[in-house]
């Protein structure tokens, strides 16, 4: 193959772009499907309640790619130029897994206010978690701030927010979880992002 990674990623058979334009919020999971499991799941129920944009990558089963965001760019893909023309304002979902951080949602980006107005409803909606906005107390690679990274593209930028395997569901805490539907803790994220996006975009108008 030929072409910059992320070229390369989405013409990869099995990887499916994903984006529905609805309001200028948006929510992204480029590192969706297998790779980082729900944040696709998480963004995109989000993006629907709330009727914010949604854009994702999906990648099929038992194919892990990952691809920094920094080099996740509109110049590789029409659909994601797209998409940041049309939003005003994002929020990336991601997953990561760190030791000491397994109860940790950490809000980075370069929109700060954003961050906070999240972070309030993220609280109320998961007081067993710790919601992180600053940024110093932060692993450096997780924080989200390089000026190249898509969540921070859009005309007001964004906050990108990396969610530990607990909160999605993926944890062996769950593991006796009879279903149907996600576990408790990924509706209750849900919920706050629903609240968060609908009462920022609510303010903004």
């Amino acid at each position: 193959m030929t072409g910059t990674p992320f070229r390369e990623l989405l013409a990869t058979p099995g990887v499916r772009e994903v984006c529905h334009l609805r309001g200028p919020l948006g929510f992204m999971a480029y590192h969706g499907g297998s790779l980082e499991a729900l944040t696709d799941i998480v963004a995109e129920q989000a993006a629907e309640r709330s009727g914010a944009s949604y854009y994702g990558v999906l990648q099929p089963p038992d194919f892990n790619w990952h691809i920094p965001s920094h080099r996740v760019s509109p110049t590789d893909s029409a659909t994601l130029a797209g998409f940041l023309e049309h939003v005003d304002i994002v929020i990336t979902i991601h997953g990561y897994g760190r030791h000491g951080f397994w109860t940790s949602l950490l809000l980075g980006g370069q929109h700060r206010p954003f961050a906070d107005h999240i972070a309030g409803h993220l609280r109320t909606h998961l007081p067993d978690y710790t919601v992180e906005t600053d940024l110093e107390a932060m692993p450096r690679e997780l924080r989200g701030l390089h000026a190249d990274n898509p969540v921070n593209l859009p005309r007001q930028q964004g906050v990108q927010i990396e969610l530990p395997p607990r909160v999605r569901g993926s944890s062996p805490i769950w593991k006796d979880w009879p279903g149907p539907g996600l576990v408790p803790h990924t509706e209750s994220l849900i919920d706050g992002l629903v609240a968060a996006a609908t009462s920022w975009s609510t303010a903004a108008t």
